[in-house]
């Protein structure tokens, strides 16, 4: 994974704003954010731990090398238990702590990792032995969060968004940057194999030119009471659109209805605009019966569906498209000709998205790398949030999308797109041939 992520770091850009207050990740983490105050390490294992237990722990000690990185989750509630397990299991990291406010989430801990420490307020855990720290708390508690890890000189890995806001992004990146520590958004899907395998295809040109792009991220809950469903569901796919198309978008207009709960949207549609004039379509939703993760990139050669959702067949490649006839003056002789070519499905090595997300930010911290999702990247979605507000604020009109430092994030996108183009094998070897002529 690492190898694929070579090459792409650029100089941090240097800044920093003001302070506020700060957001979380999707899908309601628990909290392990101010407000609270320490528990220590409440329960822990006694000198006359079950035998099973010791076992355990040697395991783990057995996996820790001596430059093993110390980690600590802040925030065990819907993701946090999936950040705990894969922090547990990578070789070369050591968790050492978790912090939630809730009793039940640090009993849950408890059971399954007797080792570990807990805490009720994240200050505390930001005091014990860490050098890292994930951020699974919800949404508005994460800039302040962050930035008391920052602060504590800890390396950062936030879950998505970055923040609520622009000028809280930046003075997160700024801290970061005078602290020398990594900030990382944890945009999972980037390190999605389906997603990055999509990527290839389209830094490389396999599908030609791209004409517009469609999402839809639908399913039934989790209703969110402080955020829409734009700031909890779209970071994902405008995460993933700017990684396809290299660029940012140019403005954003959103149409949304409020059916649940008054005043929080739960359904909503992003018109983006980027700075090439492609279009792009992204569907969001908490009230669908269906769960759907689906993506499709109509290119001029090609058109590819990536279909989360399956098993088997993440993506699907489609030979069809439309050609223009030669010029000529007979109106009988002008039609458009349609291709209708094979579907491939190309082989993709499947590894957990999460653990591969996991294992970059361990590597980031340990060598300073800038990590694929860095906070430039983080930044830039947190400002299409922003533009999307205002446009749902003013009825759909659009927005533009402002970002500070939009240089320096382009040509990085730009760098990602050239080295991923670099590692594309697009081949019909690479492809298993499923049926013909539809």
């Amino acid at each position: 994974m690492d190898r694929l992520l070579k090459g792409t770091a650029l100089v941090k850009p240097k800044g920093a704003a003001t302070n506020g207050n700060s957001n979380g990740h999707s899908n309601g983490h628990s909290n392990g954010h101010p407000n609270g105050h320490s528990n220590g390490h409440a329960n822990g294992a006694t000198n006359g731990a079950a035998p099973e237990r010791r076992s355990n722990r040697d395991r783990r000690a057995r996996r820790r090398g001596a430059d093993a990185l110390k980690v600590g989750v802040i925030g065990c509630g819907y993701w946090g238990p999936h950040l705990i397990r894969n922090f547990s299991e990578i070789p070369g990291a050591e968790l050492v702590a978790v912090a939630d406010q809730r009793p039940d989430r640090l009993d849950y801990v408890r059971v399954r990792h007797p080792g570990v420490k807990r805490f009720t307020h994240h200050s505390d855990l930001l005091e014990a032995d860490v050098d890292a720290v994930v951020i699974a708390t919800p949404i508005h508690t994460h800039h302040a969060v962050a930035r008391d890890a920052l602060l504590a000189g800890k390396h950062v890995m936030v879950e998505k968004p970055l923040t609520s806001s622009v000028e809280q992004a930046l003075d997160l990146i700024g801290l970061a940057e005078a602290r020398g520590t990594v900030l990382m958004a944890a945009h999972t899907f980037l390190y999605n194999p389906a997603v990055r395998e999509l990527c290839r295809m389209v830094h490389s040109k396999h599908l030609g030119r791209i004409h517009y792009i469609d999402s839809a991220r639908l399913n039934l809950g989790l209703f969110q009471r402080r955020v829409n469903v734009m700031w909890d569901l779209a970071p994902h796919d405008i995460s993933i659109l700017i990684q396809l198309l290299a660029e940012l978008p140019a403005t954003v207009s959103s149409h949304g209805a409020s059916c649940v709960q008054p005043g929080v949207h739960d359904v909503a549609y992003l018109n983006l605009e980027f700075e090439s004039g492609i279009l792009a379509q992204i569907h969001v939703s908490w009230l669908d019966p269906a769960k759907v993760r689906r993506i499709t990139v109509v290119g001029d050669k090609r058109m590819a569906v990536y279909n989360d959702v399956s098993l088997g067949e993440k993506i699907r490649v489609y030979d069809k498209g439309v050609e223009h006839p030669p010029v000529t003056d007979s109106f009988g002789e002008f039609q458009l000709s349609y291709r209708y070519g094979d579907v491939t499905i190309p082989y993709i090595e499947w590894q957990e998205p999460l653990r591969l997300e996991c294992e970059h930010f361990l590597h980031c911290a340990r060598t300073g790398e800038r990590p694929l999702s860095d906070a430039t990247q983080g930044l830039a979605v947190v400002a299409v949030l922003e533009a999307a507000d205002k446009s749902l604020a003013d009825g759909g009109k659009p927005a533009a999308v402002v970002l500070p430092w939009q240089q320096a994030v382009t040509a990085r996108l730009r760098e990602i797109r050239l080295a991923a183009a670099d590692a594309a094998v697009i081949s019909s070897a690479a492809s298993a041939p499923v049926t013909a002529a539809f």
